[in-house]
């Protein structure tokens, strides 16, 4: 089983048998979309991952009495099921995992709609907008230049005044806003000299025009405002409208469980149930408390809090968690913990308080900005001060203060980061891996510890049969049993057996222990060690098959994903440390690591555990990237410096991320560091080239030399240079076509960039 959530069986077909060619999972399967449709029944299918996938999903759903309608919206991975009031979640989720896709039901209440893409529509009709009046102003403004005289300079004046005021009133709506924020709030941004310099040019510009003087900055104003919207969108798309980790976590508890009350069942909601309250997990559901069993035999699948790939038995007298899968049997329930007192509430919390924790990283932009801010005023303000002094006129003063606003306007700088950002995010995107967070790259290049969850994100997290060395017609008895049981191991093994399966009879499944029946009049009997007779020394997963008197062993492992073993080997040579934290026992582990070369790991470890490993090494100063797939990674990857989940992963893990691997391969976790160092020199190199245009250009525009056409132009070459520089995002190693991520890396050591 998988550290992500897995339903019975789910695991062992969804990203295999479903849609073979999807490995590379589109943009849509990671991101948050429209708020979700309203229906009976909401469950999440985390291995929809293509058109096929739709087909095949509301297909089978259709075909099951009751159901009306099914509807599946794949760029949120969830399907909705407008069914009659007595059919439940329970009753479509082994139907799904029938024809190899896990499901989990969700909770519509605890889910809240998302903004769609209107920001981005909004930034960049205003961009359309900004546009066509900069070229239109730009053709006013060169026949001014070229020597229109009075009349025709101050008619040009005016139509490009006219141009101008309402474009930048409608398109440095976002500028005037956040400047306004941030000056409420007492501080300076970037939008604030931005927002000055927009104004003040516009200004100048009317009481030029009204007084026919020979200069107006409608042109550099209109210009400004243009490629800062550019270099606003830009930013905009690096970063993902997802929704938060804590409110997917929310909306996978069980919305309604069933309670027991003398004889009679009544179905309530989770929020409802309080501590003593005995109620029923059906086999195939989700326990919806933490309790204590008090009736019934079963196995549990834990894989969604532990990471624990093998199943465990539950019996009276045992603890569950909310969240756990109950796989065979029917058990009755008694709740000590319910609704924000659960497991799964917990983790919840910690994942929140882990997010809002990484949500105090600034990006580099940012820091750069409050530096910068207070400089360009105090440079305006002395350079309108000199010529004052100097001069005294006022009008001459104020028209080289906005000259030197204008120049010293951020444009380079507001463009330095997401002209980055967004050249590697496509390379990124063509590698394999997807950006959801806009500072993901900044703290990817800084991180020097990796940790690695094993199953499901090393590993592929679906149980394959070892050789096992059964006769030919015991290969058939195995068949037949492992097709009659939901159990996950036996759905491997029908999986893996060609024989025909033989003809039994009195077959029955006993919960907790395995399948039996009668074969040619032999007992025969399916399951684990202890009831077929034998005694498991070598431990590891396994299933015994026993016919009459003779027993053989049927052994499972786990096998790595592909580029495992190279990602590890790359990021090694790249000077960081590589660790592994399993929820899986101490064999399965350490089988993994040894395979994987990995000396540093752990096994047998909580969610609470992982998220306090992170934690730990965070506090020894180290910068931590995590990659999970599992619910019980989600607190580790939400509090990590970086993060990246298969898009295999749970919906949870995926939100929780900065990134999302699509493919099946981990190769492009190693291409992702290496490329986010190489991300971090063209930003400080875009840095620097803003830095040297100020230097050359502020000193002729304090002289008064800085026409209103020169500085729009030089502001325009500065935004040129920055956005051709970030282009060349040449990976040594990977685009000269030598290969070799760990050889060629760039900048190998700890903390070291490209």
């Amino acid at each position: 089983m998988s550290d992500a959530a897995t339903m019975p069986g789910a695991a062992l077909q969804p990203r295999f048998s479903a849609c073979a060619a999807c490995d590379a999972a589109p943009l849509a399967a990671a991101v948050a979309g429209a708020a979700p449709v309203r229906g009976d029944i909401m469950l999440s299918v985390p291995a929809a991952h293509c058109a096929t996938c739709i087909s095949d999903i509301e297909r089978t759903l259709a075909a099951v009495p009751g159901v009306h309608a099914a509807r599946v919206n794949l760029s949120l991975r969830r399907v909705v099921v407008d069914a009659d009031k007595g059919l439940a979640a329970a009753d479509l989720i082994p139907r799904l995992a029938a024809i190899g896709y896990e499901a989990h039901e969700l909770d519509p209440a605890a889910l809240t709609a998302t903004a769609s893409d209107r920001q981005g529509r909004d930034i960049l009709m205003r961009i359309g907008v900004a546009g066509f009046a900069m070229m239109n102003i730009m053709i006013l403004s060169v026949a001014v230049w070229s020597g229109a005289d009075a009349a025709t300079r101050d008619m040009f004046h005016w139509i490009s005044g006219a141009i101008a005021l309402p474009t930048v009133a409608f398109a440095g709506q976002p500028f005037f806003v956040r400047a306004w924020t941030a000056l409420r709030a007492g501080r300076l941004g970037m939008d604030v000299p931005i927002s000055l310099a927009l104004v003040l040019a516009s200004a100048i510009s009317v009481f030029e025009t009204l007084h026919s003087g020979p200069h107006a900055y409608f042109d550099a104003a209109v210009m400004l405002c243009f490629f800062l919207l550019v270099g606003r969108y830009l930013d905009y798309r690096t970063r993902a409208v997802a929704r938060s980790a804590a409110q997917e976590l929310t909306a996978l508890e069980v919305p309604r469980a069933i309670r027991l009350v003398g004889e009679a069942r009544q179905e309530v909601r989770v929020a409802d149930l309080s501590p003593g309250d005995l109620v029923l997990v059906r086999p195939g559901g989700r326990v919806p408390a933490d309790g204590i069993v008090t009736a019934g035999a079963s196995e549990i699948d834990r894989s969604l809090l532990t990471g624990e790939s093998a199943p465990a038995a539950a019996r009276i007298g045992d603890a569950l968690s909310a969240g756990e899968v109950n796989l065979t049997g029917p058990l009755t329930l008694r709740v000590t913990a319910a609704g924000r007192d659960s497991s799964l509430s917990r983790l919840t919390a910690l994942v929140a308080a882990a997010e809002t924790a990484r949500g105090r990283y600034t990006s580099v932009a940012d820091r750069a900005s409050r530096a910068y801010a207070p400089v360009v005023h105090l440079l305006a303000l002395g350079s309108f001060l000199g010529w004052l002094w100097a001069t005294r006129d006022a009008r001459l003063a104020l028209n080289v203060a906005a000259a030197v606003l204008i120049i010293t306007c951020p444009c380079a700088l507001g463009l330095a980061v997401p002209a980055v950002v967004t050249a590697a995010s496509g390379r990124l995107f063509r590698r394999g891996l997807l950006i959801k967070d806009g500072t993901a790259l900044e703290r990817l290049a800084e991180v020097d510890t990796v940790v690695f969850d094993k199953t499901g994100t090393l590993t592929t997290g679906a149980p394959q049969v070892q050789a096992a060395g059964l006769p030919p017609e015991a290969q058939g008895v195995a068949a037949a049993l492992a097709a009659g049981s939901a159990h996950p191991l036996s759905r491997a093994l029908a999986a893996a057996l060609s024989a025909a399966p033989a003809a039994l009879s009195e077959q029955r499944e006993v919960p907790g222990y395995g399948v039996e029946a009668l074969w040619r009049g032999i007992p025969v009997r399916l399951g684990r060690a202890d009831w077929a007779g034998a005694a498991d020394d070598e431990g590891g997963a396994a299933s015994w098959l026993r016919i009459g008197e003779t027993v053989w062993r049927i052994g499972f492992a786990d096998s790595l994903r592909p580029g495992a073993a190279g990602a590890i080997t790359a990021l090694r040579a790249a000077g960081l440390r590589v660790m592994m934290l399993s929820g899986d026992g101490q064999g399965a582990a350490a089988e993994v690591a040894g395979a994987l070369g990995i000396a540093d790991w752990r096994a047998g470890v909580t969610p609470q555990d992982k998220a306090d490993a992170v934690a730990a090494l965070s506090a020894a100063g180290h910068r931590v990237l995590m990659v999970g797939d599992g619910l019980n990674d989600t607190a580790a990857l939400a509090a990590a410096h970086a993060s990246i989940s298969p898009a295999s992963a749970l919906d949870a893990a995926r939100v929780a991320s900065d990134m999302v691997l699509m493919g099946s391969s981990l190769g492009p976790v190693a291409e992702a560091v290496m490329i986010a160092r190489l991300s971090a020199r063209r930003i400080r190199e875009n840095f620097v080239l803003a830095i040297l245009y100020n230097l050359v250009a502020v000193p002729f525009a304090i002289a008064g030399l800085a026409t209103p056409l020169m500085a729009a132009l030089a502001m325009s070459a500065s935004s040129v240079s920055v956005t051709l520089n970030a282009l060349r995002l040449r990976v040594p190693g990977v685009d000269d076509g030598r290969g070799g991520l760990g050889a060629d890396l760039p900048g190998r050591g700890k903390g070291a960039e490209a």
